[in-house]
């Protein structure tokens, strides 16, 4: 496992993850015809996914944009393990997911760190779970993860010791650290302010060229999905249908600045926003 922090090298990263995934034969990911349904107390039944298909690349970036209840979270938990479809199949790398897998990192919209941990602690947590041993190898592959968070130095720091944006690249660290081939991530950074949120947009970013990880991430900001997204997945109110796949053709890495009047984005923007309302 090995992550890159120069600017030049994440971008070649990137684009070699990019040909990757397009001459890849079959996706990492594929959602067939799922459906999902819960039961209420009422007795009657919750409709929350009808009949979802989704194939995600290796290397790729995906965000999910949506109505609040739209199942969203639903399809990042079945990707997950943590839940089961009424129908349909989920698999990653040909595999049906039908359990948690050390193959899977999940980011969850709070950090959820141990108090009582210190950041690397908190890091080496799910590898102690495991039952992976400290070695010294494995601690240089933590620090250089966390170098690339910009978290270098913070290693025996507490979370109340850190600001919310800091936590939060911890647990990208955390959900990285097993290596897998897949993160999920829903809503990392909707409890933060809009520019710290504008940062950890860059800083994701930035994580993810150098780590040339398969990402899936759920978020309610169109800006946030157009900035990070190599497509946007665009879902219908409940029950959760896919209405439109789009494709972000906008060059890496991106700035947040430049963006800003940038006729690509605009007409994204433009385009998920009628398809939301």
């Amino acid at each position: 496992m090995t992550f890159a922090v120069d600017a030049p090298t994440a971008a070649g990263i990137g684009a070699a993850a990019g040909a990757k995934m397009q001459t890849a034969r079959s996706p990492l990911i594929a959602v067939k015809d799922v459906v999902k349904i819960y039961p209420t107390v009422a007795g009657e039944a919750v409709l929350a996914l009808d009949h979802v298909n989704l194939n995600v690349g290796e290397g790729e970036f995906v965000c999910l944009v949506g109505p609040s209840g739209c199942g969203k979270t639903t399809l990042l938990r079945l990707l997950a393990g943590l839940d089961t479809s009424d129908h349909g199949t989920s698999s990653l790398a040909g595999k049906a997911l039908n359990g948690p897998s050390e193959e899977v990192g999940v980011v969850f919209q709070q950090a959820n760190l141990l108090p009582w941990f210190t950041v690397m602690e908190n890091v080496l947590l799910p590898l102690r779970v495991g039952g992976a041993r400290k070695t010294e190898q494995l601690i240089d592959q933590i620090k250089a993860l966390l170098k690339v968070a910009g978290l270098e130095g913070f290693e025996n720091k507490y979370p109340y010791e850190l600001s919310g944006g800091m936590q939060q690249r911890a647990a990208i660290v955390r959900a990285l650290a097993r290596d897998p081939q897949l993160l999920l991530m829903d809503e990392p950074f909707g409890a933060l302010d809009a520019l710290t949120r504008e940062r950890m947009n860059a800083e994701l970013q930035r994580i993810w060229m150098a780590s040339g990880k398969t990402v899936v991430l759920i978020t309610h900001s169109i800006d946030e999905a157009i900035f990070l997204g190599d497509r946007i997945i665009v879902m219908s109110p409940r029950p959760g249908r896919i209405v439109r796949e789009l494709k972000v053709d906008l060059p890496r890495p991106r700035v947040a600045t430049e963006m800003l009047g940038n006729e690509t984005h605009t007409a994204l923007a433009r385009e998920i926003r009628m398809l939301l309302e």
